[in-house]
């Protein structure tokens, strides 16, 4: 071969097996075009994301090339082997894509390189083989649009899930909320008729501004009320209704069924009962029954709408509908959101376990994006427990990077299935209960969107499929 800076010679071309079919003809165009170059130990040769304008072709010595990956330089290759190709390796595309280089390459020991023109190689090379140039770029092409599709249809899938969960959500406050307003209605006409009872000229008003006042006291005691266990409120039933009994008052069992959960009891009734003539007490007591029933109802309307409100607030957070595309982020945020979005999904018989590190910073992050990861990745693991079992959720500091962790105690995944599972349409589960979409979308996101990592950790009974994410903002791919 020729001295460093000259050119090689036809025949010392198709020495190397990249060039050894070609004809003379062509052979003597690389010899005129191409220049051999000298790079010592630790140069940098090309630079991810630099224009590219060489085709590198390794004549001698050892290179190394990398790509960076959350900060870190991640090296993919290292070879010796005269004839492998680096630098602008899409030069037949020419200024139809950007051309730059899609890795770094570094010289590990004094290399020496063919260097060809990137521009003037595209033009010869379609010339020479225009039939491989429309196979190449079709492959490209079509592997860059099923990557969207799959993208595309991974959206729909979150959104279905999204819809499904949040309608399903919502359902049971709005329900609530209807049935308490209709029963309110009710009540609101009874009080009224009782008023009347109560005002139809045989009591006079200092004993109704009494009653008005207990009133006011028993509203006080519901927003106070605590919780009882069933048989703690079945004891206080008992001795409300054997004390509305003893003052002769009907159905005494209704009664004690309205004011025990509201925290009301026989001392508090004594108060209704010293304010009214014993003739007046059992409408006295119902009124104030209607009164309590009303309290009650119009607080479950204010937690119904106000769960109604917590969802929406939610799902704008899952969904990111009023965000910049990218910021800075609390992680739990879209975690929480995440499993409210799926709580319907959450079986009985899996308890979630939440191993938050509060003190993490935000992280610059698309959102939306990884909310469709935190689902996805909630959502497998909820299908290996079947049902049954612990989902943990961790976050921790992991150097400059951050940890989030999704664990599930199902069955785990086979060694020699791990290394599959981030393939695209690649699935584990039976035919028609999988896509094989979520994981490989989930990938692209963590790894190509956000410059991080994602990978599993398997055995029986303990499966972490595990999200690092860097705390210094990564430029999208």
């Amino acid at each position: 071969m020729s001295a460093a800076g000259g050119r090689l010679a036809p025949a010392e071309l198709r020495q190397l097996f990249l060039f050894a079919d070609l004809d003379d003809e062509k052979l003597r165009w690389v010899a005129e075009h191409g220049d051999v170059v000298e790079h010592p130990a630790g140069a940098e040769v090309s630079t991810e994301g630099a224009p590219a304008e060489c085709f590198y072709v390794l004549l001698s010595g050892t290179m190394a090339m990398s790509r960076r990956v959350a900060g870190d330089d991640v090296e993919t290759v290292r070879t010796s082997a005269p004839g492998v190709y680096s630098g602008a390796v899409q030069f037949y595309f020419g200024d139809q894509i950007a051309q730059t280089y899609p890795a770094t390459v570094r010289a590990v020991t004094d290399c020496r390189f063919l260097a060809l023109p990137a521009d003037e190689l595209n033009s010869v090379f379609r010339a020479w083989y225009p039939m491989a140039v429309h196979l190449l770029q079709g492959l490209f092409i079509g592997s860059r649009n099923s990557n969207e599709l799959v993208g595309q249809r991974e959206r729909l899938l979150a959104l279905g899930k999204l819809t499904a969960g949040l309608t399903h959500e919502l359902n049971n406050p709005a329900a609530a909320a209807t049935r308490a307003t209709a029963a309110l209605r009710d009540r609101f006409a009874g009080m009224r008729h009782k008023l009347a009872l109560l005002a139809d000229g045989r009591i006079d008003g200092r004993v109704l501004r009494a009653l008005t006042d207990v009133q006011e006291s028993f509203v006080d005691a519901i927003a106070a009320a605590g919780q009882l266990t069933a048989l703690e409120r079945a004891d206080r039933e008992d001795e409300l209704g054997d004390w509305l009994a003893d003052h002769d008052v009907e159905r005494p069992w209704e009664l004690a069924a309205v004011f025990v959960p509201a925290g009301l009891g026989a001392a508090e009734l004594e108060k209704v009962a010293d304010a009214v003539e014993p003739g007046f007490l059992e409408p006295a007591v119902r009124w104030l029954a209607y009164t309590v029933e009303t309290e009650m109802l119009l607080q479950e309307i204010r937690e119904s709408t106000g769960r109604v409100s917590a969802l929406v607030a939610a799902a704008q957070q899952y969904s990111q509908l009023d965000r910049t595309p990218h910021q800075e982020t609390d992680l739990h945020t879209g975690i929480e959101a995440t499993l409210v979005m799926l709580s319907a999904k959450i079986p009985s018989g899996v308890e979630v376990v939440r191993d938050y590190d509060r003190g993490l910073p935000p992280v610059p992050a698309y959102v939306a994006e990884l909310n469709q990861v935190w689902t996805n990745l909630i959502h497998n693991a909820l299908d290996a427990m079947a049902g049954r079992g612990t989902l943990t959720l961790r976050t921790a500091r992991d150097g400059d990077r951050v940890l989030v962790e999704v664990a599930d105690t199902g069955p785990g995944i086979p060694a020699e299935l791990q290394q599959r599972i981030f393939e695209p349409f690649f699935t584990t589960k039976p035919v028609g209960q999988g896509t094989g979409l979520g994981l490989d979308v989930s990938w692209r996101i963590v790894v190509n969107r956000h410059g991080g990592d994602l990978r599993v950790v398997s055995r029986p009974g303990d499966t972490r499929f595990q999200v690092r994410l860097p705390l210094t903002e990564a430029p999208a791919a």
